[in-house]
C-alpha cells in the first residue's frame, strides 16, 4: 500500500466538502491515509461534523492560501507561496506524501508541480491522461489532454512512450496498441504536426496500429491514443457533453414511456449500470506524466465519488511505481546503440 495521498481540500468548486468527504470514505474504503491541505482552521470545522472521522487515517497540513479558478496560473503560482497547491507538492518532493491531487485551476496546477517537482530526464513537456470507457467493456487512455496547447512533433513522440509505459503498468497489458488521433487512417491523413509525429512514433520500439479517427476513441480499437492537448482536451470534452446528452436523454425517454412497476424497475437497474459505465467520476483524476512525483488533476466540478477514486488511482499509481517506470524506461529509448565490433 502507498503512503500518504496528499490532497487539495479546498481545489473543488464546492471545497472542502466534497474534498472531505471524499477523504473519509477512501480512508475508510481502501485504508488509504490521506493529509488534508488547507486552511486548518476551515478543515478542522468540516472534520467536526463527521466525528468518526477522529478514527481515521486522515490529517491536516496547514496551507493559509488558495489559488482560484480567476487566478492568472503563472502570477498566482509565484505570489502565493504557501497555496494548497505549493504545499501538498512540498510534501511530495520531500518525501512526506506519495502523490497530490488537486481539483483546482488545472494551469496553476501543472506549472505548479513542473516548478516544485521539476520533469522527468528526456520529457520535454509533461502530458495529462485521461481514462475512457470503451464500448466493449473494457478501458483506453487519451494524452494529452490539456497540458500542452500547443506541441511539436517530438511531443507527441513522447507522449507515445509514456503512455505505453503507463498503460503497460497500470493495467498490465503487455503491448498496449498505440493510436494517433488524426482525421484519417492513411499515413499521409493529417496536419504537418500528425505527419511528423506519426514518422517519429513508427521508429518506436512500440505497438503503433498507426492513425485512429475521433470515432475509434471509444471503441476499443486502440490503448493509447495520442493526441496534442488542444484536441485532446476538445475531444474530451466533447465526449464528456455527449456522455451527458445521452444520459439525459434516455432517463427522460425511460420516465415518459415506462409504465409497469417491474418494466419500470428492471430499467431503472439497466439505467444506473449505464450511468455508472460512463461516469467520469468511477475513473478518478488524470495523471500528469513527466514530472518527478505523482500529481493528479480533477475536475473543478468533483463530487464525493469523484474525489474518493481520484484518491484510490493515485495510490494505485504509486504501488506501481508509474513515475520510476517512465524514467526508466524513457532512459533506455534515449540510449544511442551499443557498437560491437
Amino acid at each position: 500500500m502507498s503512503g500518504v495521498i496528499a490532497l487539495d481540500a479546498m481545489g473543488s468548486d464546492r471545497a472542502p466538502k466534497p474534498e472531505i468527504e471524499g477523504a473519509i470514505q477512501a480512508a475508510r474504503r481502501f485504508g488509504i491515509q490521506v493529509a488534508l491541505v488547507g486552511p486548518e482552521e476551515t478543515l478542522r470545522a468540516e472534520l467536526s461534523r463527521h466525528p468518526f472521522s477522529r478514527s481515521l487515517p486522515i490529517s491536516i497540513v496547514h496551507a493559509s492560501e488558495v489559488i482560484t479558478m480567476e487566478d492568472k496560473a503563472v502570477q498566482a503560482v509565484r505570489a502565493k507561496r504557501d497555496s494548497t497547491m505549493r504545499v501538498g507538492l512540498r510534501l511530495v518532493r520531500d518525501g512526506k506524501a506519495s502523490a497530490f491531487i488537486s481539483a483546482g485551476n488545472t494551469g496553476a496546477a501543472m506549472a505548479t508541480a513542473k516548478m516544485v517537482l521539476g520533469g522527468l530526464p528526456g520529457v520535454d513537456r509533461p502530458a495529462l491522461v485521461a481514462i475512457i470507457p470503451t464500448e466493449i467493456g473494457t478501458v483506453s487512455t487519451l494524452l494529452d489532454v490539456g497540458a500542452n496547447v500547443d506541441c511539436k512533433p517530438h511531443n507527441l513522440e513522447q507522449f507515445a512512450a509514456m503512455g505505453d509505459i503507463y498503460f503497460r503498468s497500470m493495467f498490465g497489458t503487455a503491448r498496449p496498441r498505440i493510436g494517433l488521433l488524426s482525421i484519417g487512417e492513411e499515413e499521409s491523413k493529417g496536419n504537418e504536426l500528425t505527419r511528423e509525429a506519426f514518422q517519429l512514433i513508427k521508429r518506436l520500439p512500440l505497438n503503433f496500429v498507426g492513425n485512429v479517427e475521433g470515432r475509434d476513441i471509444y471503441t476499443g480499437k486502440v490503448d493509447v491514443i495520442v493526441a496534442d492537448g488542444f484536441v485532446g482536451n476538445v475531444a474530451l470534452k466533447t465526449s464528456e457533453g455527449v456522455a451527458n446528452l445521452v444520459r439525459a436523454t434516455l432517463k427522460e425517454t425511460l420516465a415518459a414511456t415506462i409504465t409497469r412497476q417491474v418494466g419500470y424497475l428492471l430499467s431503472r437497474s439497466a439505467f444506473s449500470d449505464f450511468k455508472k459505465r460512463l461516469d467520469h467520476t468511477e475513473y478518478g483524476g488524470a495523471p500528469l506524466l513527466g514530472v518527478k512525483g505523482a500529481c493528479f488533476i480533477t475536475h473543478g466540478s468533483s463530487n464525493t465519488n469523484a474525489i474518493k477514486n481520484a484518491i484510490r488511482v493515485a495510490s494505485e499509481f504509486v504501488d506501481h511505481n508509474i513515475t520510476s517506470n517512465i524514467e526508466t524506461e524513457l532512459a533506455a529509448l534515449t540510449q544511442p546503440p551499443v557498437l560491437t565490433t
